[in-house]
């Protein structure tokens, strides 16, 4: 069984509820968003939409696509000496994926899908980090254009459609833990 399993997915989708769910597995949890939260705060500015984007492209622009997972590595081994499974709650870029593939060899892609439809009305309201309908559809736009985020979705090893209920999603995450310790990863 994989003990690094890095979870992608559209916004709203169910990430970190997923992450959530996997932590009271025993996984830690790290946050790949967290990095651009930690810039916009450091820039003394309030979480917002525009914000982040902004510094979502700031970073890539200025140290490159894989900024983000270089930026995490030293958490992801300090929380590898500590525990032997660990969550990656956000891998967004190819880039990114290439960078950790070659630090963390063998880690399990963990796709969580729901339509856009569906994550929309979570994200408009969800109490953190929410998002209007037009914000979400951008923000989109802008991280399968600008942070080249389908690869790792494209290439992932299990999938989870979520757009039914919390207890479903439980179910399937169950399904999936299943699967890994059958899969020998």
């Amino acid at each position: 069984m994989s003990n690094v399993i890095a979870i992608v997915g559209m916004t709203g989708s169910g990430k970190s509820e997923a992450a959530e769910f996997l932590k009271t597995k025993g996984y830690d949890v790290l946050r790949f968003g967290s990095v651009v939260d930690d810039a916009v705060e450091e820039a003394g500015l309030p979480w917002t939409s525009e914000n982040t984007a902004i510094y979502r492209k700031k970073l890539r622009e200025e140290l490159g696509m894989e900024t983000i997972a270089v930026k995490m590595l030293p958490k992801i081994l300090e929380s590898l000496k500590k525990n032997k499974k660990l969550v990656l709650d956000g891998l967004y870029s190819w880039e990114e994926y290439v960078y950790l593939e070659k630090k963390i060899p063998g880690f399990v892609i963990l796709c969580i899908f729901a339509s856009p439809e569906v994550r929309y009305k979570r994200l408009e309201i969800r109490k953190e980090r929410s998002f209007t309908k037009e914000e979400a559809r951008k923000r989109d736009v802008d991280e399968v254009v600008a942070t080249n985020k389908g690869g790792p979705i494209a290439i992932s090893d299990y999938l989870i459609k979520n757009e039914e209920t919390k207890e479903n999603f439980k179910k399937e995450l169950e399904n999936f833990l299943d699967y890994l310790q059958n899969e020998q990863y």
